[in-house]
């Protein structure tokens, strides 16, 4: 058995989860589902960044302490995620005392292990609160910041300590063009090719902001400090694990994998990793920058009115359904559209028609032709293809080709459409009022019956509600999330009762 420690960014709570939030945590439960298939003890982390002047300026227009704002942010965020049926191993909050204790030690053992890392500097520069973050003139147009058009720029001066990034580039040129350090290949090349451009050191701290982790020392003026943002948001990895004080913690740390936006790529694969090196700390192994999901070709966005109700969005069809929209739709490596029109041809097609439509079929005929239970039947073609299909899927998923859920799933469902067309050219109707065929029947049934579980299996990451339905309405036996993946071992389905229940997709007949 290995570790495998996965997380997703930590979303920063300053309003209610929206799609690309959902798009990501469901890609990774996804993956960390997959992972405890293939028999790993997984972690899976989630969590909620609380600090900053932006959650600050919103709880004060809100008229609350930025405590009790962040505090309602984060139950909605919880609610979201159960509603999503995401199956995180734990969720962390940057306003916890382990993890201010956490981010503190780092930044102390930075200080002890490099103190040329961190140097102090009088600073001024155009900050920009949404991104929580000092913009380049290259990150400015029209004198607004790239990524929030509709935010003024503030014009910043302070004395802050600041942390030598620039030192670090040589080591993160040598590590990302050693490894898979940084995927997928867009992302990686969009890495180096900011490397190539130079570094510069970035602020460590702030002197105005106070809702913060307070920075283990002032300037040299005695001014406190408070730790910038995402000086306070990136260790919540490491502390995650218990750093420094819990037994064990060392067990956990590296993560294995970080999944993230490609708006962040440049804080997780350059400012953290360079943090990580100046601690002497184990560097996480892979970091995967997903893209965006876009609407009209626009970025979600709530400042820029670019939005969709996510409750609605899910409401329409189900978690099941809406989970395997985005991740069949949208590639995981790069960006895609949502629209209404597009979801329900989906649903209709790939979960109404194909795969519900061939769960109705074949339990119905088990029912009717072998009193409701899945006969002995020996492998053959059907099987070595979909075997083969499912190599594929996990190869697309797994990590030794990427993350490639859209991949994977397309592979998956190659088996539904082979069971499909295996029912009509086999037509065991047929074979059941032909004398002599019995048996061709019993084997034409098991087969059907076999494929249909080893589906409910491979599905499980993706629509855990709908999987599991399928697995007991198979007769199968316990939990199809405790069931390997498929190509680790044969699923005998013979002998199971099967129980012809509701459709599990209704077809939407009016999908607009």
């Amino acid at each position: 058995m290995s570790r495998f420690y996965i997380t997703t960014a930590i979303d920063y709570a300053n309003g209610d989860p929206h799609i690309g939030h959902a798009f990501e945590k469901i890609g990774a439960d996804a993956i960390a589902r997959l992972q405890r298939q293939l028999g790993n003890d997984v972690h899976f982390m989630i969590g909620m960044d609380e600090h900053g002047q932006k959650v600050a300026q919103t709880a004060a227009d809100a008229g609350v302490s930025e405590q009790q704002f962040v505090d309602t942010i984060a139950e909605r965020f919880l609610a979201m995620w159960a509603t999503l049926q995401i199956s995180n191993d734990q969720f962390i909050r940057t306003t916890s005392p382990e993890h201010t204790t956490g981010v503190q030690a780092l930044i102390t053992r930075i200080f002890e292990r490099s103190p040329e890392a961190f140097y102090e500097k009088s600073y001024a520069g155009w900050y920009c609160v949404g991104c929580e973050s000092f913009k380049t003139d290259a990150e400015i147009v029209d004198g607004q910041c790239v990524l929030h058009a509709t935010r003024l720029l503030e014009w910043v001066e302070e004395r802050n300590w600041f942390f030598r990034l620039s030192a670090y580039a040589e080591p993160l040129r040598a590590l990302i063009e050693g490894s898979d350090f940084v995927q997928p290949s867009s992302r990686r090349n969009e890495i180096l090719g900011l490397l190539d451009i130079g570094l510069e050191d970035v602020s460590a701290s702030r002197s105005r902001n106070t809702w913060a982790v307070p920075f283990p020392r002032p300037t040299s003026d005695g001014q406190p400090q408070f730790t910038y943002v995402w000086f306070d948001a990136l260790p919540n990895y490491l502390t995650g694990t218990g750093f420094p004080d819990a037994e064990g913690w060392e067990t956990r740390w590296p993560a294995q994998l970080h999944v993230i936006g490609k708006d962040i790529t440049r804080f997780h694969c350059v400012i953290w990793p360079a943090m990580l090196l100046a601690a002497g700390l184990p560097l996480p192994e892979h970091v995967w920058g997903h893209g965006f999901v876009l609407l009209g070709g626009e970025r979600f966005s709530k400042s820029a009115g670019v939005k969709l109700d996510l409750g609605e969005a899910i409401d329409r069809f189900g978690s099941d359904a809406f989970r395997y929209f985005l991740l069949r739709e949208i590639p995981f490596d790069g960006d895609g559209s949502f629209s209404w029109e597009r979801f329900g041809e989906r649903y209709n097609a790939d979960l109404a028609n194909t795969f519900g439509n061939l769960a109705s079929r074949v339990t119905s005929m088990i029912e009717k032709y072998n009193d409701g239970v899945i006969p002995p039947a020996p492998e053959g073609e059907v099987d070595a293809l979909d075997l083969a299909d499912f190599v594929a899927a996990r190869q697309a998923m797994d990590g030794s080709r990427g993350f490639l859920l859209h991949e994977g799933l397309a592979a998956i469902w190659k088996t539904t459409a082979r069971a499909n067309e295996f029912v009509q050219s086999t037509q065991p109707w047929a074979l059941a009022r032909l004398p002599g065929q019995r048996e061709a029947l019993l084997v034409v049934l098991g087969t059907l019956g076999r494929s249909l579980a080893r589906q409910a299996i491979a599905i499980a990451p993706f629509m855990p509600t709908k999987a599991q339905a399928l697995w007991e309405a198979l007769g199968a036996p316990g939990s199809v999330h405790a069931q390997r993946w498929p190509t680790l071992g044969p699923v005998d389905a013979a002998g199971w009762a099967v129980t012809k229940g509701a459709a599990l997709f209704p077809r939407e007949e009016s999908a607009t």
